[in-house]
């Protein structure tokens, strides 16, 4: 019996899909998709004539659908937004496709954390001055409590998704000077594609300025800043 594959769509460009991915979508049978957040082009590709979009839909609708597929030796592709493994929600969708008999396998993709910084042209750890990212998300709906003033006393490179709706209040939690660097990224890749570059004191209300209040991610630390202060060049071409 064949597995269901969970592929990773990439941060937007339907380019940015991984060779495998991209081949796995244009020999599917069953293509279940996460709604608006992935490229409608990369969909489009796909000839499967079954489509979901998942967006509304409940595991126990899902789950029929691809388990039936599979049993009827069917290429069953199910396509999450940026990789699968940063808040893509696979476990509990595996775990009942296990309990049915149904292997899987993941494809992953890029994440729009890197499809942000490529879009930056910078480096999300730059010796001398951040050697760490930190990735995390604000509590809100599913999540009681966060870390985040715990996480920016470290003064890394920081990556807060899903909280591009309450921006006043995670940057409130952070610790750092009012000064530090900050950067508003909505639709990383996407051809509308909007970058806000503040500070922690500024970001919030530029962000509100602009009409940004979803599907974005905030990023913070000196790796975003014009000047680089303590960066050292590497020595990997010394």
């Amino acid at each position: 019996m064949k597995p269901v594959w969970f592929v990773g769509a990439g941060p937007g460009d339907p380019d940015l899909i991984t060779v495998k991915g991209n081949n796995l979508i244009r020999s599917a049978d069953l293509l279940v998709y996460a709604g608006s957040l992935v490229n409608p082009d990369l969909v489009n590709r796909s000839p499967a004539p079954e489509k979901y979009d998942s967006n509304g839909m409940s595991l126990e609708e899902m789950t029929p659908l691809m388990v039936k597929a599979c049993r009827d030796e069917k290429t069953v592709v199910r396509l999450h937004s940026g990789d699968p493994a940063l808040y893509g929600a696979i476990i509990e969708q595996m775990d009942l496709l296990k309990a049915e008999g149904i292997s899987t396998e993941v494809v992953p993709g890029v994440s729009s954390l890197f499809g942000a910084a490529a879009a930056l042209q910078t480096q999300l750890t730059l010796r001398g001055v951040s050697e760490s990212v930190i990735i995390t998300r604000p509590a809100g709906k599913t999540l009681e409590h966060d870390h985040i003033r715990e996480y920016s006393l470290h003064r890394e490179t920081m990556a807060i998704f899903l909280g591009s709706d309450r921006l006043n209040e995670v940057v409130a939690k952070v610790s750092h000077p009012p000064g530090t660097p900050a950067v508003v990224i909505y639709h990383a890749t996407w051809p509308d594609q909007q970058i806000i570059r503040g500070t922690v004191g500024t970001i919030a209300q530029m962000a509100k300025d602009a009409g940004i209040c979803r599907s974005a991610l905030l990023l913070i630390g000196e790796v975003f800043g014009d000047e680089l202060p303590g960066h050292v060049r590497s020595e990997l071409y010394s």
